[in-house]
C-alpha cells in the first residue's frame, strides 16, 4: 500500500519537474540579458535619488512580458524546432508540455506583464513593450520563413529593452533613449547573423530564410557583420558626446568596439565556423560590458 508521504513525494517531483519545464520555455538566460539592458536603461535616465521600487516594478512588468512573448514564440515556431538538433529538445518539440498549455502561459505572462507595466509604471513602458510583442511575434517570427531580412526585423524589438527602462524612468523619450536602442540594433546583427552562420544547415533543413541560408557562400553575411560593427563602432561614442556618459565610458566602447570589428573582420576572412563562434562568444561580452561601463560612468 502507497503512504501518504509517498503519494505527496510523486507529486511534489512531478509538480517541480512542470515548473521547470515552464521556466525553460520562458529562455530565462535570454530574459536576464533583457532585464540587464533594461535596467541599464532605467539607470541611466534616473534623475536623483534613485527610485528603487519604480525599478523593481519595471524588471517584474518587463520580465512578465519578455517570458510570455519568448513562450509564444517557440509554440509559434514549435514544428520548426523539431527538426533542428540544437532546439529539438525544447519543450514542445519534445513533447514535454502541450502546445495549449504553452499558449495560454505565454498569453498570461504577456498580457501580465503589460498590464503591470501600464498601472505600476507607465503607460509608456507599456506602449514600448506592446510595440515588443507586436514586431516579434507578428512580424520577426513570420519572417524568418520567408525572407533574409528577417534579421533587421528581429533586431528591432530586440533593440527596445533599454527604451523600456528610459521610459519607466523618465516617462518620455528623447534622443539619448534612441541612441540606446542604435546601440542594441546595431550589435544584434554580427550576433544574430554569427548564430546563423553556426547553425546555417540545421536553418537550412527547417525552412528559415535566414541570410546564410540565401547566400551559402557568406559573403553577404560576412560584408553585413562588418559593416553594423563599423556602425557600432561609431554609435557606441554617442553617449558621452550627449552627457550620458564620461570619457572613461568613451575611450572603454572605443576599445570594445574596435575589438568587436576586429573579430568580425576576422570572419569575413577565414569564413570559418570557429571564427563564427569566436564572434558571438565576444558579442556576449560586448554588450553587458559596454552598458556596466556606460552605467559606472554615467554624468550626473
Amino acid at each position: 500500500m502507497i503512504s501518504t508521504t509517498e503519494t505527496l513525494g510523486v507529486d511534489l517531483s512531478q509538480m517541480s519537474r512542470r515548473v521547470s519545464t515552464l521556466v525553460e520555455l520562458t529562455k530565462p538566460r535570454l530574459v536576464s540579458m533583457i532585464l540587464i539592458t533594461t535596467t541599464a536603461g532605467f539607470y541611466l535616465a534616473s534623475p536623483q535619488p534613485f527610485n528603487w521600487l519604480q525599478l523593481i516594478h519595471t524588471i517584474i512588468g518587463t520580465g512578465l512580458s519578455a517570458a510570455g512573448v519568448l513562450a509564444l514564440n517557440q509554440y509559434l515556431e514549435r514544428d520548426l524546432d523539431a527538426q533542428m538538433v540544437r532546439t529539438c529538445h525544447r519543450p514542445l518539440p519534445d513533447k514535454r508540455l502541450q502546445p495549449t498549455t504553452a499558449l495560454f502561459f505565454g498569453v498570461a505572462l504577456t498580457a501580465g506583464g503589460l498590464l503591470y507595466m501600464a498601472f505600476a509604471v507607465n503607460a509608456l513602458g507599456a506602449l514600448v513593450i506592446s510595440a515588443i510583442v507586436v514586431t516579434y511575434l507578428f512580424v520577426y517570427t513570420p519572417l524568418k520563413r520567408k525572407t533574409s531580412l528577417c534579421t533587421v526585423a528581429g533586431a528591432f524589438p530586440g533593440a527596445l529593452p533599454p527604451v523600456i527602462g528610459w521610459a519607466a524612468a523618465r516617462g518620455t523619450l528623447n534622443i539619448e533613449a534612441w541612441v540606446l536602442f542604435a546601440i542594441l540594433f546595431l550589435w544584434q546583427l554580427p550576433h544574430s547573423l554569427s548564430i546563423a552562420f553556426i547553425y546555417r544547415d540545421e536553418y537550412a533543413q527547417a525552412g528559415f530564410r535566414l541570410l546564410p541560408v540565401v547566400h551559402p557562400d557568406g559573403k553577404s553575411t560576412n560584408r553585413q557583420i562588418v559593416i553594423n560593427c563599423l556602425g557600432l563602432l561609431v554609435v557606441a561614442l554617442l553617449p558621452t558626446l550627449l552627457g550620458i556618459a564620461g570619457i572613461v565610458y568613451f575611450f572603454a566602447a572605443l576599445m570594445l568596439s574596435l575589438i568587436f570589428l576586429g573579430f568580425g573582420i576576422s570572419l569575413s576572412v577565414s569564413k570559418s565556423t570557429r571564427a563564427a563562434r569566436r564572434l558571438l562568444y565576444a558579442s556576449l561580452i560586448y554588450l553587458p560590458m559596454v552598458f556596466l561601463v556606460m552605467a559606472l560612468d554615467k554624468m550626473s
